[in-house]
């Protein structure tokens, strides 16, 4: 079938680009409601751990986890990207009853291969620790190496349930159930003071939350065969065994190089926190994590709008409808700054009243928290690139933007983090996030021209800056800062905002053109 004649055939069974936007906004909302309950969840979590716990033991905390984020990215062997991408396409392609073949043929590997590192975990949990030196370091990498298969398995089912079109496990399971009870288990050991559980109460809901995803999964995937056997006459594919078996080879020469561009990803995530423990010490990675924690905040915020358009950028690829990709990257954008702009503002506007959250011995992380949100700010502007080459299959050039970020992330780590601490691993991570946005706009130029310059982005940047930037400094210029300051501007601007947004949302496609 040519391309042509496929994209008259994706827009007649129902991928018109318009419902397709309202679809994925549809996603986005869900996922975005789940994402702003876990941020706040992920927040007080870190807040209890540095106001409960000495910066020492926090810190020695945050860097346990980071190793232990960016193993579980090392064991899913990039599955849940390929996941999105083949099942998504098996759905197109009216193939949804080989979904379970390939999900079988998927975890075993996978399962394997999440053993092999946890039980290297536990083996290497002493050589690490003893780069910080203290005993507790090794306690909490092996209890967070015991828990690591779960971790991979929650991943595999909460991608394949998003390539479904269904955010409700992601958002119930990841988002809120996952993050409440880390909270609820954490504040019972600060209550004990027994320092030496706090890995155990932070990993051990990965494995209900496993459990519960693959349930859920199993009712999806049991729905979507179902319907495909009493549905209409599945879609032609391009090709004789398009969606219908994916080979093993076909499906490992996707997942592979997004595996290790995953790796440097969380690398680059999380590897400040790990430079800054290693060079400048437990209590200088506590106020590092402390200070991104926003940029955590934005990252789940920006994680629920690209998992919402994850399978409609596959649909729109596999139709070869590089007009729906820009038009849905440039809408994608103008999401992403009406959503993390207000965040980003004002954090740099209130940075010591943000870091006062975390108790006075984190006042010092005001200047990282400014740095870290201006970064941000570009990074969300120039949009998701990244999944959109992703999503062309591109993963060996994706890969090589993930390693070139994570390198420039260390090296600038390595000269800077002796001299300036948490503010130089902010310079950092600021410099590797930027490095890889905007390698993907160049690498894209043969596919579709993406450039975030449109109507709903200039307008979505105007009205973010208006409520969240020139006001709030106003105010503090006329009355000073403070938290009444800061709460009294996040109010007016939420209330502006929001307001701004419904009556441009036709500018913002947040509303279809009659």
């Amino acid at each position: 079938m040519g391309a042509h004649a496929l994209v008259v055939r994706v827009t007649s069974v129902g991928y018109r680009p318009d419902s397709g936007l309202r679809r994925v906004l549809r996603g986005g909302v869900i996922n975005m409601l789940g994402a702003a309950v876990g941020a706040v969840l992920n927040l007080a979590l870190i807040v209890a751990i540095t106001r409960a716990f000495s910066q020492e033991t926090a810190g020695l905390l945050f860097f346990a986890t980071s190793i232990f984020l960016i193993m579980v990215m090392v064991a899913n062997a990039g599955a849940p990207d390929a996941l999105v991408y083949f099942v998504t396409r098996m759905r197109l392609f009216g193939r949804a009853g080989s979904v379970p073949a390939l999900l079988r043929r998927t975890m075993g590997p996978v399962v394997l291969l999440s053993v092999l590192v946890s039980a290297a975990l536990l083996m290497f949990a002493r050589p690490l620790a003893d780069a910080l030196g203290p005993e507790e370091a090794a306690t909490y990498l092996r209890l967070l190496a015991l828990f690591l298969p779960f971790a991979v398995l929650t991943d595999t089912a909460l991608a394949t349930s998003r390539a479904h079109h269904d955010m409700a496990p992601t958002v119930l399971v990841d988002k809120v159930g996952r993050p409440l009870a880390q909270l609820a288990l954490v504040g019972m050991i600060a209550l004990s003071g027994s320092a030496g559980l706090l890995a155990l109460a932070w990993a051990g809901p990965y494995l209900p939350a496993a459990v519960l995803a693959w349930f859920w999964l199993g009712r999806i995937v049991h729905r979507a065969t179902s319907d495909l056997r009493s549905g209409p006459e599945p879609m032609p594919s391009p090709c004789e065994d398009e969606g219908k078996r994916v080979l093993a080879s076909t499906f490992w020469a996707f997942a592979l190089p997004r595996s290790l561009g995953g790796v440097a990803q969380m690398g680059v995530q999380r590897g400040g926190v790990v430079m800054v423990a290693l060079l400048n010490g437990p209590a200088g990675a506590a106020v590092f994590m402390a200070a991104t924690r926003l940029l955590v905040v934005g990252q789940s915020i920006t994680q629920a709008v690209l998992s919402a358009a994850q399978p409609r950028f596959t649909e729109l690829l596999a139709a070869r409808d590089h007009a729906g990709v820009r038009s849905l990257y440039q809408a994608g954008t103008a999401w992403l700054i009406c959503l993390t702009w207000p965040l980003y503002l004002s954090g740099m506007v209130f940075a010591p009243e943000v870091m006062r959250l975390f108790g006075a011995a984190y006042a010092a992380g005001a200047t990282v928290l400014m740095v870290v949100c201006a970064g941000q700010l570009v990074a969300s502007l120039l949009g998701m690139g990244d999944l959109v080459l992703t999503m062309t299959g591109r993963t060996g050039l994706n890969l090589l933007n993930n390693l070139l970020s994570l390198l420039v992330l260390l090296g600038v780590c390595a000269l800077s983090v002796p001299l300036q601490g948490a503010l130089g691993a902010a310079l950092a991570l600021v410099t590797a996030v930027l490095v890889r946005k905007v390698l993907p706009l160049w690498q894209l130029r043969s596919v579709a021209m993406l450039h975030p310059v449109s109507r709903p982005v200039l307008v979505a940047a105007g009205g973010a800056l208006v409520w969240f930037g020139a006001i709030p400094l106003m105010a503090e210029a006329i009355i000073g800062g403070g938290v009444s300051t800061l709460v009294a501007c996040l109010l007016v601007g939420t209330l502006g905002h929001l307001t701004s947004v419904y009556w441009l949302r036709e500018g913002l496609a947040l509303k279809p053109r009659r």
